[in-house]
């Protein structure tokens, strides 16, 4: 979808003496009511439109929108009928909203900014204590965090080319993850362009390491979006071995494409949902991923707007599609061969519980202990990971 300068126009504060960037912040967020992109998305598009806005000024920028997204409860809260965003933005400077934070009198999903259905979803699934952790982290910023692509370079040389410009520090978790401490442009350094690394969060990496791939293997992604956990299992087959990427969203299959020809990788063919190439491969992969689609809470400090669309009836559906397309993704795993299923949800209903189900309905056996992730302040995002073995006949 592409805005024209003409839709990024708002009359409503027109009247009023705001700042330059103030005037952005209100566009932005009188724009995006309503919207159906994700923020990150909708911003993108916003300051392509906008070049005037410099790179201090959107970061400036950016950072008031998203805390005041997240904050949007809790603001509503303190300030009178009607609500707007010109009020928001007043109480979002107030001492009294730093105050609110700590204020034990007011209603928990008020005071931690959650829409109260999905609170008490939170505090059912994960209890009062862990619910209420997990809302405050989501109100935090997420680090950032790039995978080096090992086909191209090392985490070493990239450490040491970068650590004159950038504050950054090498991950302890992941061997390919490095984190910055401060936000770049990194779609235009050279590193980028020719492959040499991916934004990628450090649990999401070692999703991708479950994957425990042998050279001369076939492995499917039978969830691929964009290919972001394929490129972090390529290295893995370095000329010796298949990937094959699976999506039914076409346009995420192009994007895949283009990521995988600047990082190097050929020995890959993409899948169409209706591709006819797919009834061949049935029982034929050694290792296929499941990174199935879920509410996406881990990840949800990443998009705060998310939570603000959150239904009960949503949760539903996401546990029948998972356990359709865990189903569909058996069917091409060899006798002996893995599967593996992911999340990036912290809810027990999309992850232990649809462990259960899988191993009390398919003929499979569990490798290993699952992987969990919890999002906490400047650590990694929230994922869960587990392999299982396909039982031979």
């Amino acid at each position: 979808m592409n805005y024209t300068e003409s839709q990024f126009y708002t009359t409503s504060f027109m009247n009023k003496r705001v700042s330059f960037r103030d005037h952005h912040l209100l566009s932005i967020l009188h724009l995006f009511d309503g919207e159906t992109l994700p923020l990150d998305i909708f911003l993108r598009y916003y300051f392509r439109v906008h070049t005037a806005v410099g790179s201090k000024d959107r970061k400036e920028i950016c950072d008031k929108v998203y805390g005041m997204v997240r904050w949007r409860g809790l603001l509503d809260h303190l300030i009178k009928e009607p609500l707007s965003w010109e009020a928001r933005l007043q109480a979002y400077a107030s001492p009294l909203f730093e105050k609110s934070k700590q204020n034990p009198l007011l209603p928990p999903h008020i005071r931690v900014s959650f829409p109260q259905d999905f609170y008490t979803l939170l505090t059912t699934s994960l209890g009062e204590s862990k619910a209420e952790e997990f809302c405050l982290s989501s109100n935090e910023s997420a680090p950032t965090t790039v995978r080096v692509n090992l086909l191209k370079t090392t985490r070493e040389t990239l450490l040491n080319k970068w650590k004159r410009s950038y504050l950054i520090s090498p991950c302890s978790h992941s061997h390919t993850a490095i984190r910055f401490e401060e936000k770049i442009n990194f779609f235009a350094t050279e590193e980028f362009k020719a492959g040499e690394f991916e934004v990628q969060d450090e649990a999401s990496q070692l999703i991708a390491g479950l994957v425990d791939i042998k050279p001369g293997e076939r492995f499917l992604d039978y969830c691929a979006g964009s290919g972001g956990k394929s490129l972090a299992v390529a290295p893995k087959l370095p000329r010796k071995g298949e990937l094959f990427l699976h999506d039914i969203r076409t346009r995420s299959l192009q994007e895949a494409k283009k990521r995988l020809k600047r990082a190097g990788i050929q020995n890959v063919q993409l899948l169409p949902y209706d591709s006819p190439n797919k009834l061949r491969l049935k029982g034929k992969m050694d290792w296929v991923l499941v990174d199935a689609p879920c509410t996406g809470t881990g990840t949800l400090r990443r998009n705060p707007d998310m939570k603000w669309k959150f239904e009960k009836e949503t949760l539903t559906r996401l546990i029948e599609t998972q356990k359709t397309l865990f189903q569909e993704a058996l069917a091409y795993v060899k006798p002996g061969g893995h599967i593996v299923y992911a999340t990036c949800s912290v809810l027990p209903q999309e992850n232990e519980a649809q462990s259960t189900y899988f191993l009390t309905h398919f003929p499979l056996t569990q490798v290993g202990e699952a992987f969990s992730s919890f999002p906490k302040r400047g650590e990694m995002d929230g994922f869960f990971g587990i392999v299982f073995k396909k039982n031979k006949l």
